[in-house]
């Protein structure tokens, strides 16, 4: 049987070799080669070979984070061999290759974690959850790659060189050197008590490092 059509060309299977590599804008392959990974659960579309998921607890101390801040993360181990395929809800995916580094994402954005990653779950001001939807991020250690998801596509600011501030909900992450603080902006008493202007709350950023902001102050899920 012949087929016609620039689909199968178009779209066919990226041939990268690296462990985590862009399948189109919107899916995540993985090389599962190099070793199991973290995947948020019910994240994978497809794969190809032989792959085993297992579902993991986050253990005792991520468990209690999770149930005080809502930022715990739903994930799943991935081994075996052959290539695996992840996506979310069609969004943007962007990948990020850490070297004995450190970021710190919005747990709602994680979608793979290299094994070779430390991970946790961490405070990250007080009185931010009133403003971020939880008070932690998730914090990323090691050698490894890391994927996430943006709705659409993100900006990287880098906040040496200006005073930057971002809406919680399109904040996806910021690297090591980063200073986070909450903003409250009410423009007074009276725009306060009228609901005010619906930017009450914001992260204020300075130090060294880059902050990612999605175009989307809407578009966030809970984990």
């Amino acid at each position: 049987m012949t087929l016609y059509g620039a689909l199968f060309q178009q779209f066919a299977e990226n041939t990268s070799q690296d462990q985590f590599s862009l399948q189109g804008s919107k899916m995540l392959k993985i090389n599962m080669g190099f070793g199991p990974v973290w995947s948020r659960s019910g994240a994978m579309v497809a794969y190809q070979g032989d792959v085993r998921f297992e579902k993991k607890s986050q253990g005792a101390a991520r468990f209690l984070k999770s149930a005080v801040t809502g930022e715990g993360l739903d994930l799943m181990k991935c081994s075996g061999s052959g290539q695996l395929f992840l996506a979310d809800l069609a969004q943007a995916v962007q990948i990020i290759y850490l070297e004995n580094d450190m970021i710190s994402i919005n747990g709602a954005s994680v979608l793979a974690i290299s094994d070779s990653i430390q991970w946790d779950i961490k405070m990250i001001k007080p009185g931010a959850g009133m403003a971020a939807g939880g008070l932690s991020n998730v914090v990323c250690q090691g050698t490894g790659y890391v994927a996430v998801t943006t709705a659409g596509e993100p900006v990287a600011l880098n906040v040496a060189e200006a005073p930057t501030f971002g809406d919680p909900q399109a904040v996806v992450l910021w690297t090591a050197g980063v200073q986070m603080n909450v903003k409250v902006d009410t423009g007074g008493l009276g725009s306060l008590l009228r609901g005010g202007s619906g930017e009450t709350f914001q992260l204020a950023f300075g130090g060294q490092g880059v902050v990612v902001v999605q175009p989307s102050e809407g578009f966030h899920f809970s984990s």
